[in-house]
């Protein structure tokens, strides 16, 4: 059961922003990409939906921002390391070219949290959601790199982005208990 009343428009579009990052996660990446992308995506919709916090941003402030700066280096860190190739080796799947649609839409819905802090001093619903779902696909769904290495042929060692998810992922837990309570004083 929801335990409080959201918006029936913020729910309905939380559902199609969900179904969209999966779809296009599968179409540009392929089916393990969007298993994973699930995990951030209907994760952050599903405790959204459930969660009934409704937080200042200034609670969520410090850990947004470090997690924004932190998903920036990952970013760097996937990008000159090749992650995309060594995802690729693992599903067998072409890298995406970057100006291809579902790539720039995947971009753009990235980017959509950047509206987080506007949308939560606004105290509107879709803003939680994408909070829930940014922390969630950072605090969640980035720990596959330390899962991706077993998929691959080679012995168990580093995956493109290893080392930033290690100090990203735990800013996102704390992103995610400071957006669950409501008593977090920042």
């Amino acid at each position: 059961m929801i335990t409080n009343q959201k918006n029936k428009l913020a729910i309905s579009m939380a559902v199609i922003f969900t179904l969209t990052a999966i779809v296009l996660g599968y179409i540009a990446l392929g089916a393990l990409a969007a298993f994973l992308f699930t995990f951030g995506y209907l994760g952050g919709l599903i405790i959204w939906l459930f969660v009934s916090a409704k937080v200042q941003f200034k609670q969520i402030a410090w850990p947004y921002f470090i997690t924004l700066v932190l998903f920036m280096a990952h970013k760097y860190e996937e990008r000159t390391m090749d992650f995309f190739p060594a995802l690729s080796e693992i599903t067998g799947r072409p890298v995406p070219e970057i100006t291809s649609p579902p790539a720039i839409m995947l971009l753009v819905l990235a980017a959509v949290w950047l509206a987080i802090p506007f949308l939560i001093v606004k105290k509107y619903d879709i803003g939680y959601f994408l909070a829930w779902t940014f922390f969630a696909s950072m605090g969640i769904t980035e720990l596959a790199h330390f899962v991706l290495p077993l998929l691959t042929h080679k012995p168990y060692g580093y995956f493109p982005g290893m080392y930033s998810v290690a100090v990203l992922a735990p800013v996102a837990w704390w992103g995610m208990w400071s957006l669950s309570n409501k008593e977090t004083k920042i």
